[in-house]
C-alpha cells in the first residue's frame, strides 16, 4: 500500500490509528492524508480536522457477451476489491476504532474528543478530532 502524508501535519492520534489499521487491509491500494482547512486552535480547545482519501485495489476480468443477440464479443469488467461500506464494516470490527459516527456510500466520518491536562497546568484543554474518509479512484492490480 502506498501512503502519501505530504499534505498532513501529523496532528491527530486517531488519524494515525486509522492509518495503522488501514495498513492491515489488503484491499486498499493507496491512502492520502491531508489537513482539512477547518483545523484551528483556541485557548480552551484544539480542533483537528483531517481528510483521508482511500483508493481500493481493483481487478479486471474479461467476460464473453453477445452483441445484438448473436455476435460474440468480449468486454473487460473492472471490479473493486472493497467499497466504503465494506471498509466501514472492517473498521467497525476493530475494538479500538469502532463504528463511524456518520457513514454513507461516499464518506465515513469519525469524531473523537479527549480532555488533555498537561502536568504543569491545573486547567486543561479539550482536543476535538474530526476525520473524514473518502473514496478516491481505484488502482488496477491485475
Amino acid at each position: 500500500m502506498k501512503i502519501d502524508t505530504s499534505k498532513w501535519s501529523g496532528e491527530g492520534t486517531f488519524t494515525q490509528l486509522l492509518l495503522d489499521r488501514m495498513r492491515q487491509l489488503e484491499a486498499i491500494a493507496f491512502v492520502r492524508v491531508e489537513d482539512a482547512p477547518a483545523t484551528r486552535s483556541e485557548a480552551d480547545y484544539n480542533f483537528v480536522s483531517n481528510e483521508i482519501f482511500v483508493g481500493f485495489a481493483s481487478a479486471s476480468r474479461t467476460e464473453r457477451v453477445r452483441r445484438f443477440g448473436f455476435l460474440p464479443a468480449s468486454r473487460t469488467v473492472v471490479e473493486k476489491a472493497m467499497t466504503i461500506g465494506a471498509l466501514d464494516a472492517a473498521l467497525a470490527a476493530l475494538p479500538d476504532v469502532g463504528t463511524a459516527d456518520y457513514a454513507d456510500e461516499g464518506m465515513l466520518q469519525y469524531l473523537r474528543t479527549e480532555r488533555i491536562v498537561p502536568p504543569y497546568q491545573t486547567r486543561g484543554y479539550k482536543l476535538v478530532e474530526l476525520v473524514r474518509v473518502y473514496e478516491a479512484s481505484a488502482i488496477q492490480t491485475s
